[in-house]
């Protein structure tokens, strides 16, 4: 697939890695990676989908198909996340009035945090 090469390097920039680093935490060799940023070699798609995992964003993103840098997936890790993960292991058995009063409770919160923010 073709990858949009500013967006790769702004995805990395993002995060404030090295080349290097990028290329270690997406599981290739650095002299890979360096193809894909200078547009020698294009990913496969499981390595665009590690790519976009990595640097917290979507395949789709990556490709030019959206403007969006919103990823389509998030991974919560129980030790790091212990609270999270039980919310999301939960959800399941929650109805559609629980999941809305959920939302509505976040989003409520996120409203409070981001006032808060700006009156610092």
């Amino acid at each position: 697939m073709k990858i949009d090469i500013d967006r790769l390097i702004k995805c990395r920039k993002q995060l404030n890695i090295s080349k290097r680093e990028a290329a270690k935490r997406i599981g290739v060799s650095q002299p890979t990676y360096l193809r894909y940023e200078s547009g020698e070699r294009e990913p496969t798609i499981h390595v665009l989908e590690d790519i976009a995992r990595t640097f917290h964003t979507s395949v789709d993103y990556l490709i030019g198909a959206t403007d969006s840098q919103i990823p389509d997936s998030i991974t919560i890790n129980k030790k790091e996340n212990p609270q999270v993960f039980s919310i999301i292991e939960n959800y399941e058995s929650w109805n559609e009035t629980q999941l809305k009063r959920l939302m509505a409770y976040v989003k409520k919160i996120n409203e409070l945090y981001t006032k808060d923010k700006l009156d610092s």
